[in-house]
Parts: structure tokens; sequence; C-alpha cells
């Protein structure tokens, strides 16, 4: 079999043979009367047209070819004969073009003795000679990283996956129609800022060369949301990048798609009520479907039915029964109780009170819960910009199915004087080595000294959301480019 280079010095050569026949292997000039999709919805038989698309197949060798073109809108079979097309355009064609290549033809529309609808080719000419051949278009690539790294070669030879980036546009935009209907605005805020905000999570750290100040990519869109809404705007909403230093697995990556939105004079009950609608209407109305396949933290399928009911479940009382632990314990207890559930003994010297018990709440229970169900009552510590129960919970929910958190929603803390408190408690944990913890940002308690509507927030993971809805058990299955290690050549 020969090598790829070889298959590329093969192909090298037959741009050469282009060149000296007067044919440019890359024109900048080729257009098509209509695509692959309008020829198919719109065939009429005798009509004299033009198609342009990459070849997927080339059958027959001798005086007749049949090719099957591809233009992303559809196929559609082009056939060449030799009694139909000038001779040397014929012997062009058969010493030039390969599968992969990007091919304009002209013709007439007719029908095979087969029935098959196809283009009888009177010329064509070369859009854009490919160096590199396809994967075989039924076996695909076979080795899954190839799939991440060439995810162009995937979707091109896969249907499955094709399908996948396909239903993941419809879904984002059904939720910008969603929120649009509601009059909600869109808004864009900057990934590059001088301090993270709005979540607990290590930063990815970089520099500004010409202001020379370090800066990070962001971590949440939080505050600079509750800073547009306290400028008058009641309603908005972004789907955007963000950025989290962390571990990954398949439901954890470090770059993600996160969509936030904000409403001033709204309670965490209608944001919960709101969410529950709007990943129904995604099932129901978008993927057709509301009962789904889905994997758990141990790799175990389940079958997760969006539709009836999404109850409520407290997060103390999970953390009691599971764990037999109280969020009120003393420090030593909820230490120990760690240790448990496998928290590194350095880990636990560094990790604050809250992020403890929501390790071992993670550990102990939201692995059992399939949902979907909110969790309410989060401890008030590990929510700094929730509004604080008397009890020492957050006003907070978040969604979970099949084990991981799909969406996380407040009701917002607008006080800026126990904001300046709970962001201070914060930054001493961050100081006595707790890295998630946030820091004081006084661009954002200004703001809200100035005043900040009553509001409730929601934050949702685009591609576990899409992963959830498509039935893929591995975030990078439903991401175009996931991030991948250097591979040594």
């Amino acid at each position: 079999m020969a090598s790829l280079q070889e298959l590329r010095q093969v192909r090298l050569e037959k741009i050469e043979k282009l060149r000296y026949a007067g044919m440019n292997p890359y024109p900048g000039d080729v257009t098509a009367d209509q695509t692959l999709a309008d020829v198919v919805g719109g065939f009429a038989e005798g009509k004299t047209t033009s198609i342009v698309g990459r070849v997927m197949a080339i059958r027959g060798a001798g005086a007749i070819n049949f090719i099957v073109l591809n233009d992303g809108t559809g196929e559609f079979q082009a056939v060449v004969k030799k009694d139909d097309i000038d001779a040397s355009v014929l012997d062009l064609f058969k010493e030039t073009v390969d599968v992969g290549d990007f091919v304009w033809f002209s013709g007439t529309l007719f029908v095979t003795e087969r029935g098959a609808q196809s283009l009888l080719v009177t010329n064509w000419k070369m859009a854009g000679k490919s160096l590199l051949p396809l994967p075989d278009k039924h076996a695909g690539l076979k080795d899954q990283d190839e799939v991440y790294r060439k995810r162009y070669l995937d979707t091109l030879t896969n249907e499955t996956s094709r399908a996948i980036f396909t239903t993941r546009a419809k879904i984002i935009s059904a939720i910008r129609r969603f929120f649009d209907e509601r009059n909600f605005m869109e808004v864009e805020t900057p990934i590059l800022q001088n301090q993270a905000g709005g979540a607990m999570a290590q930063t990815f750290n970089t520099h500004h060369n010409d202001m020379d100040m370090d800066m990070v990519l962001r971590i949440s869109l939080e505050l600079e949301h509750k800073m547009i809404v306290a400028g008058g705007y009641p309603r908005i909403y972004e789907i955007g990048k963000n950025f989290r230093n962390e571990g990954s697995d398949p439901t954890h990556i470090q770059e993600f798609t996160m969509m936030e939105w904000y409403a001033a004079y709204a309670t965490l009950e209608e944001n919960m009520q709101w969410t529950e609608e709007l990943i129904k209407h995604l099932a129901k109305d978008v993927v057709g479907k509301t009962t789904f396949s889905t994997w758990d933290k141990d790799g175990k399928e389940v079958e997760v039915n969006l539709d009836g009911d999404w109850p409520r479940l407290r997060f103390p009382d999970l953390l009691q029964q599971n764990a037999g632990l109280s969020i009120d314990a003393p420090l030593d207890e909820i230490q120990s109780k760690a240790r448990e559930w496998g928290m590194d003994e350095k880990e636990i010297t560094n990790t604050g009170r809250a992020n403890l018990l929501d390790f071992i709440y993670k550990k102990s229970s939201r692995n059992t819960i399939t949902g979907p169900a909110f969790v309410v009552d989060y401890p008030g510590d590990l929510k700094p910009l929730a509004q604080q129960n008397d009890d020492g919970t957050a006003r907070v929910a978040q969604l979970i199915i099949a084990g991981a958190e799909i969406t996380n929603q407040y009701a917002e803390l607008v006080d800026p004087i126990k904001q300046r408190e709970l962001l201070e408690s914060q930054a001493s944990l961050k100081a006595d080595g707790d890295v998630e913890a946030m820091s004081v940002d006084e661009r954002f308690l200004t703001a809200m000294e100035h005043g900040m509507p009553p509001m409730t927030g929601f934050g949702m993971g685009i591609d576990r959301l899409v992963a959830l809805l498509t039935e893929q058990d591995n975030l990078r299955d439903v991401i175009f480019f996931p991030i991948m290690r250097e591979r040594e050549e």
C-alpha cells in the first residue's frame, strides 16, 4: 500500500498536468446555478445547469463514469459519458480527478436507466485539488484520537457525528429565540480580564504586553452581567467561552461554552420554571423526544425522562442522608468526613469549609440523583454572590441530571455591605491556600454600591447540555476542536 507521502506526490504531479492543460487547480471564480439540495428538491429532467461539490466516490473507468458529489447541503450524481463530452476533456478528468477533489460540472439533468436523478456532464473544471486522500466513507476514522484532531474528516465521513453538530447549532439557535421572545437582550463581555470573578475556579493567566499588566481568561460571565443590569437593562443573556484551568474528564473541559442570563424583578422560583420550560422545549421541539440515554460518573448507562415534574432537593438533607454530616458540623468533623470520601490530606488542609462540604456532597450525593431535579440551599460560603438564608445556606439551585450539574441559578445578592463581607471572607480563604476561592473585586462592589435591582441569574454549560440531548458520554464528542496534547511525531 502506498504511503501518504507517495499518494501526495502523485497528486502533486496531477496538479502539474492540470496546469499544463491550461486548467487552474485552485480557481477563485467557481460558482454554481444551485445547491445540490436545490437540484434534488426541484429536479427537472432536461434542464441545463451547473453544480459543484466534493467528489465522494467515482465508479466506472471506461466509457462511462459515475461521480457522487457532496456540497454540504446534499449529494447528487454526475455522469461523465464518452460520447457526450470532448475526448481530451474526458481524458484530463480521468487522469487528474480523485476522491476528495472539488469539481465543477455543467450539463443536462436526466434520469438513468436505474432511475437515479443525475447530471449528464458536458464540461467540467477543477474547483480545488486535494493533496491527501479522504478516509474510507464507510469505515471513517477508526482512531478516536484522530477523530478529535481531524474533526473535518470525521464530519465528512460520519453521518452520526455530522448530525451531532447540526443539532448543536439548532439547540443554540433555539436558546437564543427562547430568550429573545422573552425580551432578553444579547450582550458581549470581555474574555480578557484584570481579575477573575463570578465563580470558584483556577485561572489561565496571561500578560498584556501593551499595557504591561497581568491578566486572566474569564471563568464566568456573572459580574459584568450584573453591572450591565445595574446600568438599566433589565433582561440580558450571553453565550460565550469560559476558561477554567482545572482537571479534565469526559464531563469537564478547560475551554467550554457557557450561557448566562440575568433578569431584574424576577425570583429564583421563576428562574427554575423558565429553566424547565427551556430544556423541555429543546428536547421536544428541537431534538424530538423527552427520554434520553446518558451515563453516570461510573460509566453506567442511565435513562432520563425530561417530561413530568422536576422535584426540589435540599443540599443539607442530602448531605445528612448520604454522608451522615450536618452542614453545621465543626471543621475537624468535616475534614474527617472529606478524608473518608477520598480527599487528599494536603488538599484538606488548603480547602475551606464550604468547598469541603461541596466535595463530600459530590462524592456522596450528587451521583445518586438521576433527576431531573433541582438541588437547592447550598452552603452560603460556597455561593458568596447569592442571597443568604438565615440558616447559613444560600438561595441557589442547581439542575442535576444523571449526577451531573446542568444549570446553576441564584437569587442574586445585591446588598453591597453583605457582598463585601462575603468576598473578604473568600479572599481570606484564598490567602490561606484555597486556590478556587474568590478575590475582592472593587470594580464590582462599586457598581453594586451605586445600586442594583433585585434579580435572579442563571448559568448553563452548553457543551454538557448538547451531550445530554445528543446522548454522548464525552464532551469532546460535541466540540468541534477539543483541546489535545501535542502529538509526538
